[in-house]
């Protein structure tokens, strides 16, 4: 217990890191970059910009080693096309839309909902996985009256989410579909295992994050309850500049074909295998 409860405290501290890494980072190719790049001005420079989350699910440094089923899988897709990959970790997805849409970056490798709202704001590949919101709370019972058992107890409680995140919207419809208010909290410097490891402290008492990142943590935060669904089970992809179509037929057409192989199921049950 102790050990994983140390190496989950390592992904926590090194995540802070690789968000202020980020944020200096952005703020440098920023003033470079002002348009998202096509498919052909990617080939030409030799270089793909990939944003994601840091945690032990999606990227992760392990020792000296780079871990995780996005960097694994965008890795591969830029080793098949012959490109060098850069790649930054950034908390805020509402940060990585836009670097996405001023050309900071060339991909979202990241679990992106699928939803017609954000299918307005930019474009989004094949889907890649399934996955659903999940509330996560400390665990209790009906004593407690922090202890949430079914959505209609949700009414009047505030749910903290990573700011931007497409699961807004899912909060927003299930206010309606209860018939009463659920209050939003928008976190901007943290990514989701943090939000869980504030749940399990007490800093807040609700946070909604993917079911695969808070089943990912479980073990190291066992005085979490993570078994009431905020989503039913949807599809995630990734995210490219709605100017980037060559980019979008591209990956599409790769996913396609490598998630029919071996080594993808290989890499899936590497990280999905629950």
């Amino acid at each position: 217990m102790y050990s994983r409860q140390k190496r989950y405290l390592g992904y926590l501290i090194m995540g802070i890191i690789a968000t202020l890494i980020a944020t200096i980072l952005s703020r440098n190719e920023s003033k470079n970059q002002t348009h998202p790049r096509d498919y052909e001005e990617i080939e030409r420079s030799g270089i793909l910009k990939v944003v994601t989350e840091y945690n032990s699910l999606s990227y992760f440094v392990d020792g000296d080693t780079i871990s995780g089923f996005q960097y694994e899988l965008i890795k591969a897709f830029a080793h098949d096309k012959g490109l060098k990959m850069k790649i930054t970790p950034e908390m805020s997805f509402e940060k990585r839309l836009e670097g996405l849409n001023h050309g900071v970056y060339d991909i979202i490798a990241y679990n992106i909902l699928v939803t017609s709202e954000l299918k307005d704001t930019i474009a989004l590949t094949r889907p890649i996985i399934l996955n659903k919101q999940i509330l996560v709370q400390r665990k209790g019972d009906n004593k407690d009256s922090t202890y949430i058992s079914t959505q209609l107890e949700l009414a009047h409680k505030t749910l903290n989410v990573i700011k931007g995140s497409p699961s807004i919207l899912r909060i927003r419809n299930l206010s309606n579909e209860i018939g009463d208010t659920i209050y939003v909290n928008e976190i901007d410097k943290y990514g989701s295992e943090q939000l869980l490891a504030m749940v399990a402290h007490g800093d807040i008492d609700y946070a909604v994050c993917d079911e695969s990142i808070a089943k990912a943590c479980i073990d190291s935060l066992p005085q979490l309850d993570i078994n009431t669904d905020i989503s039913f089970t949807q599809f995630y992809a990734w995210g490219i500049s709605k100017q980037s179509p060559a980019l979008l037929d591209t990956l599409n057409n790769w996913l396609k074909n490598y998630t029919a192989t071996k080594e993808y199921k290989k890499l899936y049950k590497k990280y999905y295998k629950d």
